[in-house]
C-alpha cells in the first residue's frame, strides 16, 4: 500500500509543504527514515534529525518551524502524534483478516459463531460460547462455557477467558491474558484457609486493550468491570469486584486489590499498587511505583509509598538526599548547645 502526501494531508486535514506526489509505504523512527517511509516530529528533543533523516514523509505540527532546510515533504497537522496513531490504525485496518476454523480447533456445536470469524489451531471454544463478527481467535486460546466475545476482537495465542465472562466489541487481549479467574477469596481457620467460591463472572466493555500476561479475575459476587477504552499493560493484575473507569490507563506490573473501585481518565504509572476497598477519583495520575492505601479525590496527582502529593514527594525527595548534611548539623548544633549549658552552669 503506498499513499502520497497529498492523501495524507487530506486524510488529517492537514496541508503539505513540499512534493504533494512524494509517496510512502511504510513507518520509520525519524531517526532511522529511509526513502519511502514515513515519520513523525513531536517531540523537540528529536527535532536535530529532521534535517538528516532520509524519509521521504515528516509528520509535525502545524506551528513547527525549521531553522535549517529540510529535505523531506513535511505534512503539517495539529497534533502529530495523534495522527500518527490515526494513520498507523487505518494501516493496520487495511491488512486482510484472516478467516475460516481451523480443523484443529475444537468448537462446540452448542457455541454460536458469527461471521468472517477466525479460530485457529488448538483453540477451544466450549458449550453456550458466541464469538461475534469479524473476531480473530488465534492458536490455543481457550473460551468458556457461556462466555461471550464481541465482533472485531483480536485474542492472541493463550488467551483464556473463563466460563460466563463477557469481553465487547473492538477488544483487544494479548498472549497469555487471562480474564475470569477466581479472585484470591479465603477464609481463615484454625485448620487453614477454605475457599469461598467466587461465582460472579469478569466483564470487559467495549475498545478495552489488556497486555501479555495481564489478568482480570472474576467477582465474589457481582462482577468485575473494566469499562470501555481502557488499556492495561503487561502483567497487570485486576482483582475480584474491582471497577475500573472510562479510558483510564495502567502501565506493566501494577495491581489493584479487591473491591476498589478507580475512576475514569486516570493514569496510573508501572509497579503501582491500590489497596483493597478503596476509591480513587477520575483523572487522578499516580508516579511510578505509588501505593495508594487510602481514597483519593478527583483531580489529584500522587507518587510514593504510601502515596502523597506529587510536588511534596518531590520536596520530599530533596530533603532525603540531604539528610547526611542535616544530621551532621543537628550533630553539631546539640554540641554547641551542651557547651553552652555547661558554661552557664559553671556560673
Amino acid at each position: 500500500m503506498e499513499f502520497t502526501a497529498k492523501q495524507i494531508a487530506e486524510f488529517l486535514n492537514g496541508t503539505v509543504d513540499g512534493n504533494e506526489n512524494a509517496a510512502v509505504h511504510t513507518f520509520a523512527k525519524i531517526e532511522e527514515g529511509v526513502p519511502g517511509a514515513l515519520s513523525f516530529l513531536s517531540n523537540v528533543k528529536y527535532t536535530q534529525h529532521i534535517y538528516s533523516t532520509k524519509s521521504s514523509i515528516v509528520l509535525v505540527n502545524k506551528d513547527f518551524k525549521p531553522e535549517q532546510p529540510v529535505s523531506a515533504t513535511l505534512v503539517r497537522v495539529d497534533n502529530a502524534y495523534e495522527a500518527l496513531a490515526k494513520l498507523m490504525s487505518l494501516y493496520a485496518s487495511m491488512k486482510p483478516g484472516r478467516s475460516g476454523i481451523s480443523s484443529l480447533a475444537s468448537v462446540s456445536d452448542k457455541a454460536t459463531i458469527g461471521r468472517n470469524v477466525y479460530i485457529g489451531p488448538f483453540s477451544v471454544i466450549e458449550d453456550g460460547a458466541v464469538i461475534g463478527d469479524n473476531t480473530q481467535i488465534y492458536p490455543l486460546v481457550t473460551v468458556g462455557e457461556g462466555a461471550k466475545i464481541g465482533s472485531d476482537c483480536i485474542l492472541y495465542p493463550h488467551v483464556t477467558i473463563y466460563y460466563g465472562c463477557k469481553v465487547g466489541n473492538r477488544c483487544i487481549l494479548h498472549a497469555g491474558s487471562v480474564v475470569g479467574a477466581d479472585g484470591f477469596g479465603f477464609a481463615p481457620t484454625p485448620n487453614g484457609y477454605n475457599k469461598i467460591p467466587q461465582i460472579g463472572i469478569a466483564e470487559l466493555e467495549d475498545d478495552v486493550e489488556i497486555g501479555a500476561n495481564t489478568c482480570v479475575d472474576r467477582s465474589t459476587m457481582g462482577r468485575t468491570v473494566v469499562h470501555k477504552g481502557v488499556k492495561l499493560d503487561n502483567f497487570v493484575q485486576v482483582a475480584h469486584n474491582v471497577e475500573v473507569g472510562e479510558h483510564t490507563v495502567i502501565s506493566a506490573q501494577s495491581g489493584i486489590a479487591g473491591s476498589s473501585k478507580v475512576g475514569a481518565w486516570c493514569m496510573i504509572g508501572g509497579q503501582s499498587g491500590i489497596s483493597g476497598h478503596l476509591s480513587i477519583g477520575n483523572k487522578v495520575n499516580f508516579g511510578a511505583k505509588t501505593g495508594a492505601l487510602s481514597n483519593v479525590p478527583d483531580g489529584e496527582s500522587i507518587m510514593g509509598y504510601p502515596a502523597i502529593g506529587y510536588r511534596n514527594f518531590l520536596r520530599s525527595s530533596i530533603l532525603v538526599r540531604q539528610l547526611p548534611e542535616m544530621d551532621a548539623t543537628i550533630r553539631q548544633l546539640k554540641k554547641e548547645i551542651e557547651e553552652l549549658k555547661a558554661k552557664l552552669e559553671s556560673k
